[in-house]
């Protein structure tokens, strides 16, 4: 059997095809086909819960699989949303039934929640705005126009798509409705926009004068969400790929603990930014006390004693690097072999001198053959 970070990083290393295999599983396939092919017809929270296939895929993509039996506080959680910063879901210390809510935000989208997108429901509710009188009804020719807009768009799968010939009743159409019309011929322009993002504050569509760039780009998000850039919406593709991942950590999990724990820690780590987020995730909790050697007693300390010890071993902004990241994650699948052994002491320390391929500091190498003495 392979050691902890061994199994780690043979999963980590190519993270897309271990995904990938995880979704060629048979059962996994089958499940996410019938999800992405249903979904998007559900157009209410009770079709939503009801549907115990569609429901209980949903809720592992967010980690809520052990609460699919709570429908009563899940619907309460839908009902509310997430724009009150009072609502159910946004009080609740954990943060994931929020990010579901988020997903399936029938609260602000009502029948369109799985299939509202930035591309295009908000487009043509701008576009009608600007192109309907105060008193009156959008002419046949912007309602035609919307029609062609909302048949069409989705089909758009790149920048260079979007601003071809073809297309162009589509980019007039978007640039329409953020009155950026002007623009039209100056394609050259429009694609420095958009291939700058909007990530960036320095980006050309965050500096411009104009914010109206940086709505439009903002909508039309190549540069961050690819070919799906004007099909995306969260209860599709993006519930899916953390459907994938919860499925990849649970199966590590099953052959190794620690190695769950690392790809949870890692997947998390960006969002962290103290140490009572830490505190108040138990797997991100084990994950910071085996790294520094910290004993599960600690637990007991009061709350802020326990923060404040954290952050003065752990520069929690090393979590947004992902070089130092690794480096965490590797201490940690050390520590977490050395107290949790998978092999015998000789193979692990073997498996350890391989530099070229999983690399280990010679004082971490050292203490272990300290130990072993």
């Amino acid at each position: 059997m392979l050691n902890t970070y061994m199994s780690y990083n043979l999963i980590t290393r190519d993270l897309d095809k271990s995904l990938e295999r995880v979704e060629k599983q048979p059962v996994v396939q089958r499940d996410t086909e019938y999800y992405l092919a249903n979904i998007g017809k559900v157009r209410s929270i009770k079709e939503f819960v009801d549907n115990p296939r569609l429901f209980n895929y949903a809720m592992k993509a967010h980690g809520l699989e052990d609460m699919t039996y709570a429908k009563a506080f899940m619907v309460k959680a839908l009902e509310e949303g997430i724009t009150d910063p009072e609502s159910f879901a946004n009080k609740l210390i954990d943060k994931r039934y929020a990010e579901f809510v988020k997903s399936f935000n029938f609260a602000a989208y009502g029948e369109f929640a799985t299939t509202y997108t930035l591309a295009q429901h908000p487009v043509i509710d701008l576009y009608l705005g600007m192109h309907t009188p105060s008193e009156g009804q959008p002419s046949e020719f912007h309602v035609q126009e919307s029609a062609n807009y909302a048949q069409n768009i989705g089909s758009v799968k790149s920048i260079d798509q979007f601003l071809h010939k073809d297309n162009e009743r589509l980019l007039t159409y978007a640039l329409s409705a953020f009155d950026l019309e002007d623009a039209l011929d100056d394609k050259a322009l429009v694609r420095k926009m958009l291939e700058g993002g909007v990530a960036d504050p320095n980006s050309p569509a965050n500096k411009d004068e104009n914010e109206q760039w940086a709505k439009f780009v903002a909508t039309f998000d190549f540069v961050r969400l690819g070919e799906h850039a004007t099909t995306n919406n969260a209860a599709l593709q993006p519930s899916v790929d953390k459907f994938l991942r919860q499925k990849l950590e649970e199966d590590a999990g099953v052959q190794n603990e620690g190695v769950r724990l690392a790809l949870y820690f890692e997947r998390k780590a960006g969002e962290i930014t103290n140490a009572y987020q830490i505190l108040g995730d138990k797997a991100l909790g084990t994950v910071v006390r085996t790294l520094l050697g910290l004993p599960d007693s600690v637990a007991q300390l009061d709350v802020d004693k326990q923060a404040k010890l954290i952050e003065s071993k752990l520069d929690l902004k090393d979590l947004q690097d992902p070089e130092k990241l690794g480096k965490l994650m590797q201490r940690f699948a050390t520590m977490w072999e050395i107290n949790n052994p998978t092999t015998s002491p000789e193979s692990m320390l073997v498996s350890l001198f391989q530099p070229m391929e999983f690399g280990i500091s010679m004082d971490t190498m050292m203490a272990i053959a300290k130990m072993q003495r």
